[in-house]
């Protein structure tokens, strides 16, 4: 288990796409070209399209050795974290790093799609495993509602950059259409979907729905009519659309600093006892003893929502 002193890699994590998933952050908290109603890390605060370097590779490269040379049980290695990771120049060599140095282990990348018909993006993730964009609608006013994009991105070109990324990429690519009820639940949006997702070719398609507080508390999770008739309208099964929390498939050793990766993990999405309990290996009393013991900190904040009472951190 990753202790606070990782700065770049985070988990392994019960990821409910991805099972036992070893997380990689190649940007700072929040830089992204979407500002989505339902982000769980939070609103963006820099909204942007252009990529850089935002931390040297070596530094991650560095951290990923350290880590991975006990060859740890995972599913995946995962980017993904506190923003948008093809935003990052980084995030091809890092792939490579991975593949060269420790090639039993199976890359995923978690996107918001935006990048994908850039070339250079297409290039970067070529030796990745799994692919894993989002795609929530065809109707421009919709998607501006939901994602709340940095000007100049539009659905079509996301559209249209998947396909161009499908006819390139040999890998799995698994669609994510996430649901807010009220936007993106109609019949008629749902069918105009589908036909876009026929183009798109995807392996996969999974639905997706608020699981965490968002920044809008007006967004909600959709409920099991809405998944299921998206479900039935997609002509996806049951198992894609529901995506439930595997709570104790995260196996092995509990950490020796629970309380770090405790906080390490709310600091950068909110999460419940049960999702803590997954995350560290450790009895559930345990747990609780934990964050009975961070409770007098003010940094850590509580969230009732309808899976339960989410723990988040937030300052340094």
């Amino acid at each position: 288990m990753i202790a606070m002193q990782y700065m770049h890699i985070f988990g392994p994590v019960a990821s409910r796409r991805l099972g036992r998933s070893l997380g990689i952050d190649l940007v700072p908290h929040k830089v992204c070209s979407f500002d989505c109603v339902y982000c769980e890390v939070g609103r963006t605060t820099l909204k942007t399209i252009s990529r850089q370097e935002f931390f040297p590779p070596e530094e991650v490269e560095c951290e990923l050795f350290t880590f991975l040379s006990s060859r740890p049980d995972l599913d995946f290695i995962t980017f993904s974290g506190s923003g948008e990771p093809t935003l990052s120049l980084s995030i091809g060599r890092v792939i490579r790093f991975i593949k060269d140095t420790f090639p039993g282990y199976r890359v995923a990348v978690l996107t918001n799609g935006s990048l994908l018909g850039n070339g250079d993006v297409q290039d970067a993730l070529r030796p990745a495993d799994v692919v894993l964009p989002t795609l929530s609608t065809v109707d421009e006013e919709t998607f501006q509602k939901i994602h709340r994009p940095v000007a100049g991105v539009s659905v079509r070109a996301i559209i249209e950059g998947l396909c161009r990324f499908r006819e390139t990429y040999p890998g799995e690519i698994w669609l994510e259409v996430f649901l807010v009820p009220g936007l993106n639940t109609g019949d008629d949006a749902l069918y105009a979907l589908k036909e876009v997702i026929g183009k798109i070719r995807p392996d996969r398609v999974q639905l997706n729905t608020l699981d965490r507080p968002g920044p809008e508390p007006r967004v909600r999770a959709a409920g099991t009519g809405d998944l299921q008739r998206a479900a039935r309208i997609l002509g996806i099964g049951e198992e894609e659309a529901f995506l439930p929390l595997r709570y104790g498939e995260v196996h092995g050793r509990p950490p020796e600093d629970a309380q770090s990766v405790i906080i390490e993990a709310i600091r950068r999405r909110p999460g419940t006892l049960e999702d803590l309990v997954a995350l560290t290996g450790l009895h559930r009393q345990e747990v609780i003893k934990l964050l009975r013991a961070l409770s007098v900190d003010p940094r850590l904040k509580t969230r009732r929502e309808a899976r339960g009472t989410f723990y988040s951190w937030s300052g340094d």
